[in-house]
């Protein structure tokens, strides 16, 4: 009885100092329109820490902000020079990677974070993707792994901003993400975590629209139900442009 009463006593104040702090978010722009001269934006995210009673000195507060794309599964390729020829060799199959992912941190990843709380939570980017198991003749199957995060990162797709939130007095905070122009449609999710001494106190999560609109939008559409006109359509725009390109090389010569 005694172990037992200790035992709530210990974890009481860890419980309450937990419920304690909570997230209001705010968002620049819930929506993200692409368009025909779409070339990227920012998402400015702000927010501020609720507190029930005085903040915990347990540790300074890091805040840490996810922002993630719609996920597919995708194949990784390896090439190898054959006979002076680069072909395709091995292949693993990625159950999951999302299509944009950025984690921009108060404080460098590995200080704001745990690593059993990256492990639960998937939080940095090896743990977002998930692989399925390579076949047995593949070795080192992890490389395609880090292969696929360096051409992504490589592309501005995947980013790491280690000092990219801000923090005033452990109350308010505020974080800058830059989305690239080649995006994917769909919801993107937004998580926001605060944490101390490598633990989450709270969570928050919510989502970013991103939807072509416009002449994207038309050509888009167009394409996906009636192929065959999308088809005559840019043939008719193909031949026209190589007329007039033609039409314009005369006239230089003359």
């Amino acid at each position: 009885m005694r172990f037992i009463l200790a035992f709530v006593l210990l974890v009481l104040p860890v419980l309450s100092s937990a419920q304690s702090e909570e997230i209001v978010l705010g968002l620049s722009r819930d929506e993200v329109a692409i368009t025909a001269t779409f070339d990227g934006t920012d998402v400015l995210i702000f927010g501020a820490i609720k507190r029930d009673a005085p903040a915990p000195d347990t540790g300074p507060l890091q805040v840490i902000i996810t922002l993630a794309g719609p996920s597919a599964p995708i194949t990784v390729r390896r090439k190898e020079r054959i006979l002076g020829i680069w072909a395709n060799t091995d292949a693993v199959e990625v159950d999951q990677a999302p299509s944009f992912y950025a984690v921009a941190t108060s404080a460098p990843l590995a200080e704001s974070l745990s690593a059993t709380e990256d492990l639960r939570r998937a939080i940095s980017i090896p743990q977002v993707i998930r692989s399925v198991d390579a076949p047995a003749s593949i070795e080192n199957a992890e490389s395609f792994t880090d292969a696929l995060i360096r051409i992504r990162a490589g592309s501005g797709l995947y980013q790491v901003l280690d000092g990219g939130v801000d923090i005033e007095e452990e109350t308010l905070f505020r974080g800058q993400i830059t989305l690239p122009a080649a995006l994917t449609e769909g919801d993107y999710k937004a998580r926001i975590f605060i944490t101390r001494d490598g633990i989450v106190v709270d969570e928050y999560e919510t989502t970013i629209a991103v939807f072509k609109a416009g002449l994207e939008r038309f050509l888009f559409e167009l394409s996906r139900n009636q192929p065959l006109l999308y088809g005559l359509m840019s043939l008719a725009i193909a031949i026209a442009a190589g007329w007039l390109a033609s039409a314009a090389f005369r006239l230089f010569l003359r």
